[in-house]
């Protein structure tokens, strides 16, 4: 598949958005996303890396497409300490994708999480600037990497290569992680994760048991409280809980709701642990 002059993609990623009914800069972003997961599939075919692992939002998505919530970010996981993950990502990025460079902006920034930190990646196209992706790099704690083939639509469209498969972290360590961080002493806003919960569920797609086996071991692990936690969310998420669900189209978008179904996965989940 011959690489697109860099004009005309950016008309062909205008006319596939309108026809699919999407938003162009998620489209763009899909596009940065897999190709950027193209070079870390090199990475691994050429032993740069053993592995990696996308989680958060941007694991979401490629499982899921629209039906899953907007991400901004690409949250990966590499094994070693902060400075050879630094190290390896830049190897990686020098590998490239198809038609596709990337560059390593100097600016690192410390995230929440102790051992994470979130660098600024220019992606090109040929010659032609194409996107920033902001990169949240922290360390692979996942115990199971479930290879996916990208449920995303629009690229093959744009007669871009399409990545056959990328490597994301397993939906119970997902769960177990993000049911960790809604629940815990933090103050910042996690409604996201609530909602992310609530659509694996809808979806059919969380194994109960597996899950609270997770996140048996990620709470103990990271021994910030305990499991299984209070199913009570702050009342100031409740407008955000709100606006999610109805971004996700999710089957109630009342607060007060979405705080009850939240409630009775979590029971489950606990349950779990007794069958």
């Amino acid at each position: 598949m011959s690489p697109q002059p860099p004009q005309r993609l950016e008309k062909i990623l205008a006319r596939v958005a309108r026809e699919q009914g999407m938003d162009q800069e998620r489209l763009r972003r899909w596009v940065s996303f897999l190709a950027l997961c193209g070079a870390l599939e090199q990475g691994v075919e050429r032993s740069v890396i053993d592995t990696y692992y996308l989680k958060g939002g941007v694991a979401m998505e490629l499982r899921f497409a629209l039906a899953a919530r907007t991400t901004k970010d690409f949250d990966l996981g590499l094994v070693g300490n902060r400075a050879e993950r630094i190290r390896k990502l830049e190897e990686i990025l020098k590998l490239g994708f198809d038609a596709f460079t990337f560059r390593m902006k100097p600016e690192i920034h410390q995230m929440e999480l102790a051992d994470t930190v979130r660098v600024e990646v220019a992606v090109q196209y040929k010659t032609r600037s194409w996107q920033t992706v902001e990169i949240d790099l922290g360390p692979a704690e996942a115990r199971e990497i479930d290879l996916v083939a990208p449920a995303i639509t629009g690229i093959a469209e744009m007669g871009l290569p399409v990545t056959p498969h990328v490597r994301c972290i397993s939906i119970p360590d997902q769960v177990a992680q993000k049911l960790h961080a809604c629940t815990g002493p933090q103050k910042e806003d996690r409604a996201r994760d609530v909602l992310d919960i609530l659509l694996l569920d809808m979806l059919g797609q969380i194994d109960y048991r597996r899950t609270q086996s997770s996140a048996e071991r990620i709470f103990a692990e990271r021994a910030t409280h305990s499991f299984p936690p209070s199913a009570g969310l702050p009342v100031e998420w409740r407008m955000e809980l709100e606006s999610l669900a109805q971004e996700l189209g999710y089957r109630t978008t009342k607060g007060e709701e979405v705080e009850a179904e939240f409630a009775l996965v979590l029971r489950a989940i606990v349950k779990a642990r007794a069958t």
